[in-house]
């Protein structure tokens, strides 16, 4: 009789084989996707520093007049990345409680047949195209913010009016544009807690909602958190959407004025930019950059966390 040991895919030999290749192309891919990642850290250091020596970073980061084309040139971005901040934060104000709530009532209370009709459209959600976010924005959010922006100040002599192109439209947009990340990373993490927390819980006589905020809520805590960091990296890395609905201008971030986020600087300028202006505009991007990571870091922090917690 045959002693030979075969696996479900052949021979050890051939087994063998397979292991040793999808190894060495596991180890391929991963140098790519490390090596893109250090060109990109590269490219944008080497790109965006000159500016700096240039200009000086005092003058980039605390300057609050941006006029590159001036006879006197002014690159202060102080405001642009106050707008970036407040933009994103306010965002996460509206979107995060909105999407939580929705992904509670989807991994929780929601009947089947509806919750089968509002997961599609979440997905559907994720996969508009931002530009379509952008242009609804400026045909229905806009004009209703110019009429609330009229009422408001009507008598005010001093307000520059801006057609409903300002901060608030940024935010209400970046909000529903972070609600696809936020619902269905944090629906995963409710479902992913275990039943027997749920069980415990009703039990011991507690009710359906004390259980939710309670026990499954603070269970879920750390894929909510990873929801609500990739929701920030979302709205601070938006361009297209924002850049239609801002209204452009490198201003204080005040509800109703017309504003200009860091991803906007760049897209609104660098087609024609060049020299000094130019070299600014790359060192926006490694300011942008620098925040991308530090999400990144906070991410992965939040991920280590999360998976001492479960231990």
């Amino acid at each position: 009789m045959n002693k030979t040991s075969y696996s479900i895919i052949g021979s050890n030999r051939t087994k063998k084989t397979v292991e040793k290749t999808a190894s060495i192309i596991f180890t391929i891919c991963a140098f790519f996707g490390v090596l893109a990642v250090f060109s990109i850290s590269i490219y944008m250091i080497t790109s965006g520093t000159p500016a700096i020596f240039e200009v000086g970073l005092k003058d980039i980061i605390f300057g609050t007049i941006w006029k590159p084309n001036a006879a006197n040139p002014s690159y202060g971005i102080l405001y642009v990345i106050l707008t970036s901040i407040v933009g994103t934060f306010m965002a996460i104000l509206i979107g995060v409680p909105i999407g939580v709530m929705t992904a509670i009532f989807l991994a929780e209370t929601a009947p089947k047949p509806l919750a089968a009709i509002v997961k599609p459209a979440v997905e559907l959600l994720a996969g508009i195209p931002s530009v379509i976010y952008g242009l609804l924005g400026v045909l229905i959010l806009n004009p209703l913010m110019y009429k609330i922006e009229l009422a408001i100040f009507k008598d005010s002599p001093d307000h520059q009016f801006t057609g409903g192109s300002n901060l608030l439209s940024a935010v209400i947009v970046l909000a529903i544009m972070i609600l696809p990340t936020v619902i269905s990373i944090s629906e995963s993490a409710i479902r992913a807690v275990q039943k027997d927390y749920k069980h415990a819980s009703l039990a011991l006589g507690a009710t359906h909602i004390q259980t939710i905020f309670k026990v499954i809520l603070p269970a879920a805590k750390s894929g909510i958190v990873t929801a609500i960091v990739l929701g920030v990296g979302r709205a601070i890395g938006e361009a297209m959407a924002i850049s239609l609905v801002a209204g452009n201008g490198a201003n204080l971030p005040l509800p109703f004025n017309s504003v200009r986020f860091l991803t906007t600087a760049v897209v609104a300028e660098m087609s024609y930019a060049t020299d000094t202006h130019k070299r600014v505009l790359f060192t926006i991007g490694l300011i942008l950059f620098i925040f991308i990571v530090i999400i990144n870091l906070i991410l992965n922090k939040v991920m280590k966390g999360g998976g001492k917690d479960g231990k």
